[in-house]
């Protein structure tokens, strides 16, 4: 049994989905304690409740303390079953965290699995709907691990209601990652998109994003959709191509934020990108870290910021796992981030 102490690191819902996803994939019980014992609300939320049941019913486990509120969880994991799986989470939880945690598991099984999950497919503090599809679901790809997503409808803070599908082939095989050098800029595509809301606000956040864009010596473009939604909301996402790499970033409307501030939120995070060299922006980086422990030789990333979410999965993952990960840098600061796993270890 693995033991973790909930406040590790950065002390939040992303130990439990990654001590999840790393006990289904090594078919190891885990205990953890102290589940986001720091935070305003401690212990499981409606979306920490609907990820630990779907890993269970992913991994036909056995699971003791799956409530909202509970701070301490038991997970005995038994075999990854490859299938159909629903899962509403009832609220505007956000639907890419509960997908995360078992797409790795179900992507390495041996078998097609279908996933739809209902939530927020746009809320604050998590990856939108299209930060997975135009960039982590690509990063994956480019590893070995391939599927497919679609968005039927959106869902917006605070009454959700969107819909995440995802199609998964099975039986991924990931190779290793070599992105330190990102290449020439080669051109920005974007999406300017409102739900239930004015058209007219889009325009406004494209033609604010676009003034702020014009000093790049590329193409750069930015669509303009209405999302079919069950809740009203505004997005705006940048999606930098490189000759070796990619980045991705977005921002989101709220009650009372203009449109040009949606714009200037997204633009900035990727200005502020391009002037630090890194082929890896500072979201994907830690996310990366655990299909990378998988891998079938080693993986070196330049990421823009050494964040403390990068160096909580760098002190989880060899909990579960015989592999090295180090990471070079200052938090704050741009890093170097070095995956071995158990075969390349030995090689060293």
């Amino acid at each position: 049994m693995i033991r973790i102490d909930g406040t590790m690191g950065e002390g939040g819902g992303q130990v439990l989905r990654s001590s999840l996803s790393l006990s289904l994939l090594t078919g190891k019980p885990v205990q953890l304690t102290r589940i986001r014992a720091g935070r305003e609300r401690p212990g499981l939320r409606f979306q920490h409740r609907m990820a630990v049941e779907a890993a269970a019913r992913v991994g036909r486990a056995r699971v003791e303390g799956v409530r909202v509120g509970a701070q301490e969880l038991r997970f005995e994991p038994g075999a990854v079953c490859p299938g159909g799986y629903d899962f509403d989470i009832g609220t505007a939880g956000a639907v890419g965290l509960v997908l995360q945690t078992v797409l790795l598991p179900l992507a390495l099984a041996a078998g097609r699995s279908t996933l739809t999950v209902i939530g927020g497919t746009h809320v604050p503090y998590s990856p939108s709907f299209h930060y997975l599809d135009w960039h982590w679901r690509v990063l994956l790809g480019h590893l070995g691990v391939r599927f497919e997503l679609d968005m039927p409808f959106a869902g917006f803070y605070p009454p959700g209601g969107g819909e995440l599908r995802a199609r998964i082939p099975g039986d991924s095989e990931v190779g290793p990652a070599q992105w330190t050098d990102r290449g020439r800029l080669l051109h920005v595509r974007g999406l300017s998109a409102v739900a239930l809301l004015p058209e007219e606000i889009a325009e406004r956040q494209r033609a604010r994003a676009l003034r702020g864009l014009e000093h790049l010596d590329c193409p750069v473009a930015i669509a303009v959709e209405s999302m079919p939604a069950r809740s009203p909301g505004t997005v705006l996402a940048l999606l930098a191509e490189f000759e070796h790499t990619q980045a991705c970033f977005f921002a989101l409307g709220a009650r009372g934020k203009r449109a040009e501030r949606v714009a200037d939120e997204a633009v900035q995070d990727l200005v502020a990108f391009l002037a630090t060299g890194a082929a890896v922006d500072r979201w994907a980086a830690d996310q990366l870290l655990l299909p990378l422990a998988f891998a079938n030789g080693a993986s070196v990333l330049r990421t823009a910021e050494v964040t403390l979410h990068l160096l909580t999965q760098a002190e989880l993952i060899p909990m579960f796992l015989p592999v090295r990960i180090r990471v070079d840098g200052t938090l704050g600061e741009p890093g170097t981030v070095r995956v071995l796993p158990r075969a390349s270890a030995q090689r060293e």
